[in-house]
């Protein structure tokens, strides 16, 4: 099945970013679940759509052709994820409101670059819902620098945003830089925000962050044994669905987010099942 995945290269960039995607958004999203920031990925989504549809704006109507779309969008994310951060202190007492503020701004902006750039398109499409085909080998080697920096960041300060995660009082008093983290940590979600779109979509990347946590958290005794089976789901959802959107000739997005689902029902369900033989075993 992955035979034509291998014969043309614009399959091939598809193939390789979504293992790349397949690794970093559950690998990230581990943190963000814990941490209790899951909506901050639909956050910074919607800001990547006005970075998106800024760039389409720009190449239709001044022919600039210098960055794609798709560099539009990942600065966005990052701007977008700095004014989260500034807000989330200013509001030191309500700093979930940081989040819908930045949410509603994104798609203010959507809207306007939209229409600015004749409204929808084909390319609008794809990055709303994910495409099979759209991702190039400029898209693909921008998405590895991506993944290079987020994995090494991650090993690097583990133990930081570890400690962060679980017992942010404790952290601080242990002499860590909580704010340089945090700021750290919300540049790295804007970039996986970004890259991940090409692949899933504006729409449901959120969920590739967050479904397959879910699922691990089902079955995962520590928190590194939830990073390992999130990226393992997260790679079986990314994967079988490029095979599936491919075959089928619709957006992988909804494909990849409804295997991730399917995987989440069956862990729920197998560990209830398991529960139920252990309380059998001992009556």
């Amino acid at each position: 099945m992955l035979t034509h995945f291998f014969q043309y290269e614009f399959l091939q960039n598809t193939l390789y970013t979504g293992l790349l995607i397949g690794l970093i958004a559950p690998l990230l999203g581990s943190f963000i679940v814990v941490r209790r920031l899951s909506l901050i990925a639909d956050g910074l989504s919607h800001v990547t759509l006005a970075g998106i549809a800024f760039g389409l704006f720009i190449e239709k109507k001044y022919g600039l052709l210098f960055l794609t779309p798709f560099y539009y969008g990942t600065l966005f994310s990052v701007v977008g994820a700095i004014l989260i951060e500034r807000l989330r202190r200013v509001y030191s007492a309500f700093q979930e409101l940081a989040i819908p503020i930045i949410l509603s701004a994104g798609v203010g902006l959507s809207v306007i670059f939209i229409s600015l750039a004749d409204g929808f398109n084909n390319d609008l499409y794809n990055y709303l819902f994910g495409s099979v085909s759209a991702v190039s080998r400029n898209d693909l080697y921008g998405i590895l620098i991506i993944s290079i920096i987020v994995v090494s960041t991650l090993v690097v300060f583990y133990k930081e945003l570890f400690m962060l995660s679980f017992d942010e009082e404790h952290a601080k008093v242990s002499g860590i830089h909580s704010q340089g983290i945090h700021f750290l940590f919300i540049i790295l979600t804007a970039l996986v925000i970004a890259a991940s779109i090409r692949i899933v979509g504006v729409l449901l990347v959120s969920a590739l962050m967050t479904l397959p946590v879910a699922a691990s958290i089902r079955l995962a005794k520590g928190f590194k044994q939830t990073i390992i089976y999130s990226i393992i789901f997260g790679e079986i959802s990314v994967i079988g669905g490029l095979i599936s959107g491919y075959y089928l000739e619709i957006p992988p997005g909804g494909t990849i987010v409804m295997i991730s689902i399917l995987i989440l029902l069956l862990t729920i369900s197998g560990k209830k099942l398991l529960l139920s033989i252990k309380r059998k075993k001992a009556i």
